[in-house]
Parts: structure tokens; sequence; C-alpha cells
């Protein structure tokens, strides 16, 4: 790319310096980078959602695109700091999670970020995003080699969260990935996979909460039910028609979902 093309996906919201911050060393390195953010509003914390979010984003960028995500309860700690090539972009974040879900079924090459002339000085415990991802997605704006980055990584983390676990002849557990601005629950039941099951017959448990009403659109829905639709990500939704099903549900301090097809 001409001008080179830098995402930047957290959880650290709009109110700090910290993404200014992250932007000011980006720009300081290249300036002629482009930086798109994908989103700062992630729930603090939530591995799960921020990684659903990078991959959804991740698939409508071009070829070169450097995506940074920063979703990092275990900033400071022994968790290493990775870099992976995979779709023809690039993605710098946590060893957690985090990038796995946006490799989708491609090929990742992984690497540990290590080389620590490229990171910013001093390196704070707490704020990696400006002082190792930022640095490192400038300098690879500008032409650094992959190779002097780190060592190959084969270990590296991919996530607990990307698929359900068969636990009976018709059963699964599963989990939520994120919650919408609409307040759509987006879970991690492939439709691909489970479209069937859930046209047929089922009943999926969250917490006291049993939905057992399926709909194409959201129009088509009955009022007031909560009803499971294929949403435009490919997995499973749980949705109220022109209402918040996360409202309807109310604060659920257990994420995990429980499936059985009727």
């Amino acid at each position: 790319m001409k001008r080179p093309l830098i995402t930047l996906l957290t959880d650290f919201g709009a109110q700090d310096h910290y993404v200014a911050a992250m932007k000011g060393v980006i720009l300081g390195i290249c300036p002629q980078a482009v930086i798109v953010d994908i989103s700062h509003e992630i729930s603090p914390f939530q591995i799960a959602s921020g990684a659903y979010t990078l991959a959804q984003a991740a698939l409508a960028f071009p070829p070169g695109t450097i995506h940074v995500a920063v979703v990092d309860p275990g900033v400071g700690s022994p968790r290493r700091a990775i870099a992976a090539r995979a779709n023809r972009q690039i993605f710098l974040g946590p060893d957690n999670g985090l990038l796995s879900m946006a490799f989708g079924t491609s090929r990742a090459t992984v690497v540990e970020i290590t080389n620590r002339k490229l990171f910013r000085v001093p390196v704070s415990s707490t704020f990696h995003g400006r002082d190792i991802f930022a640095p490192v997605a400038a300098h690879l704006a500008t032409g650094l080699r992959w190779s002097q980055l780190g060592p190959r990584l084969d270990d590296w983390h991919r996530g607990d969260f990307l698929l359900p676990q068969q636990t009976g002849s018709a059963n699964w557990t599963g989990s939520v990935l994120s919650i919408d601005h609409f307040g759509n629950i987006i879970t991690n039941f492939p439709w691909m996979e489970f479209g069937g099951v859930f046209r047929e017959g089922f009943q999926l448990k969250f917490g006291r909460v049993r939905i057992e009403a399926s709909s194409a659109i959201y129009e088509d829905a009955p009022a007031e039910t909560l009803f499971i639709l294929c949403g435009s990500s490919g997995f499973a939704e749980i949705s109220l028609r022109q209402g918040s099903a996360a409202k309807k549900i109310g604060t659920l301090s257990d994420m995990s979902l429980s499936l059985r097809r009727s």
C-alpha cells in the first residue's frame, strides 16, 4: 500500500488517553499511516468479544492491512506478545486467543515479538498497546522484515471459546461471543453446523431462560419472544423483534449456553 493501513481494536473506551497515545506512537514512526478504529468499546477484559469483533471486521479489509488488537487482562504477566500472518493480513496482540478467530480456517504463521529494539522506551508493565504493539505495527508499516520480530511459535493460544463442545448425542455446551449495539446476543454456534437443529426443534438454555423459537428474519418472529436466527456473521444469535434480547434476559454472570435437540 502507498499509505499503510493500520486498524486498532481495544477495550480502552473513549474517555481516556490510551487510544490517542497508541495513535501518536504509530504516527511518530510512520506518519503516512492510515489508522482505522474498529472498536474501543469491547467490554473490559472480554477476550471472546474482542476476538469475534476483530474477525468480523478483518474480513472487509484489503491485503496488507495491519491489525492491532489489545484486550489484555494478562498484561505484564508472562503471557507472550505475538504477531501473525494470515489471509494476506498481519495481526498483532497478546497471546490469549484474541487473534485466533480472525485466522478462520486459513493457516497462520505466528511469531513471538521479542525484538526489544522495536519497543518504545521504557516499556510499561500495564500498557503494552502503546509500548509494544503500536510501535511494532508502525515499524512493519514502514517495511520492517517479518524475520526481525522474533522466533516462530507453534503453541500459540487457539482460544477455548471458538466452538461449542458436544456433551451428549444431542446436547452441546456453547458460549456468548458478543452482545451488539441492538442487544442481539451472538453465540459461538456456527449456523452451517447447527442451522438444522435450530430449524427442526431445539431448546437453548441461557441461565434460567429457555429459548425454543427460531426465525429467518427479525420481522417474522413473534413479538416479545426471544428467538434464534442466523446473524450476518454466520453464527446463531439470540434476538428480540424490535427490542433488546440482552435487556430482556438481564445481567447474567454465567455466559454459557446449553443446547439440546428436541
